[in-house]
C-alpha cells in the first residue's frame, strides 16, 4: 500500500477509536447519574439544561 493511504487509514481508525471512547464515556456517565438519582432527577436534570441552553 502507499504510505499516504496507510496514514490516512491510521488517522481514520485513530478518530473512529476516539469518538466511541468518548460516546461510551458518555454513556458510562449518563447511566451512573441516572443510577445515583433516579429517573425523575435525572430528567428534570436533563430539561432543566436544554431549558436553559435553548431558552
Amino acid at each position: 500500500m502507499n504510505r499516504a493511504v496507510e496514514q490516512h487509514i491510521s488517522l481514520r481508525r485513530v478518530f473512529l477509536l476516539s469518538l466511541s471512547v468518548l460516546f461510551g464515556a458518555g454513556l458510562a456517565t449518563s447511566t451512573a447519574l441516572w443510577w445515583k438519582y433516579g429517573t425523575a432527577v435525572f430528567f428534570e436534570t436533563i430539561r432543566t439544561g436544554l431549558a436553559n441552553c435553548f431558552g
